[in-house]
């Protein structure tokens, strides 16, 4: 608590806007004044007492869809990149460790799919295998996995070097407690500010991906599609396709702001250390 009260405004504001946007897609049955189906009003109406934030190309309360928007983009968006880290980090935990032909399968596997440009690479899958929320998620976090990797890899071989972990080695202890119990606390801090950092880019992706037609599929709300229904209003000099867009990139500046501050506390510490 000391740590946060110290913090930047900068900082502070992102962990709000952070916070508030949890709350949202937390509280949204509650919060949303009409279901996110509900057609409620005229096409493209303005802001009124009944729809704060007008409605969208159907009639649809804007304010209400933005709710559980937030719940299915954030959301979506959050368990990917832990799926993401899962394989990303034991993966290249266990490349750094075990080492010989397994750390080279491993690399050069990675190599041949962050070599596929992954827009690309994620259409195409999503086309055969259909945009089911399950699939969207597998399938973009294997793609993100190998960023994860490469980093996880990097500080696994410089932990792996060091004298504790081989006095574990010579305990006779399990690869999975090396991973878990030598490893893993030691690379934690990178990992942690990474995972704000791949967050930001899975949100942005899913966004694009349902811009495209290939994410969130309607009825369904989220924020990416929200764009994408209502980009015509903008010919009309409407804000419709505006809110979404905006709430997209406040919460990746929100995000952005809070692990730069991460990364400035981790470089103090470090440089106080020494």
């Amino acid at each position: 608590m000391r740590t946060l009260a110290a913090a930047p405004w900068s900082a502070k504001i992102g962990l709000l806007i952070i916070v508030l946007n949890l709350l949202a897609a937390l509280l949204a049955s509650w919060l949303a004044p009409y279901g996110q189906g509900d057609l409620g009003g005229d096409v493209w109406a303005p802001f009124t007492t009944d729809h704060l934030l007008g409605t969208d190309q159907l009639g649809r309360d804007l304010l209400s869809r933005l709710l559980f928007g937030a719940r299915l983009t954030i959301g979506i968006a959050l368990a990917t990149t832990l799926v993401s880290f899962t394989i990303g980090i034991a993966l290249g935990f266990t490349a750094a460790v075990v080492g010989g032909w397994l750390d080279q399968l491993l690399s050069r596997t990675v190599d041949a799919l962050m070599a596929i440009p992954t827009l690309i690479f994620a259409l195409l899958v999503l086309t055969v295998l259909g945009t089911s929320i399950p699939v969207l998620i597998l399938v973009i976090a294997i793609l993100d996995s190998t960023r994860v990797f490469r980093l996880a890899r990097s500080l696994a071989v410089n932990i792996a070097a060091q004298d504790f972990v081989e006095v574990a080695r010579l305990r006779g202890e399990r690869l999975p407690w090396i991973l878990a119990r030598e490893l893993l606390p030691n690379a934690l801090p990178t990992l942690v500010a990474e995972f704000g950092l791949r967050f930001c880019f899975v949100f942005l992706f899913i966004a694009a991906l349902s811009f495209l037609g290939l994410g969130v599929q309607p009825p369904n709300a989220d924020w990416g599609g929200m764009v994408r229904e209502n980009a015509q209003a903008i010919n009309f000099g409407l804000s419709a396709p505006l809110i979404p867009a905006a709430a997209i990139a406040v919460l990746t500046i929100a995000v952005n702001l809070v692990v730069d501050w991460f990364l400035a506390q981790r470089h103090r510490a470090a440089g106080g250390g020494r």
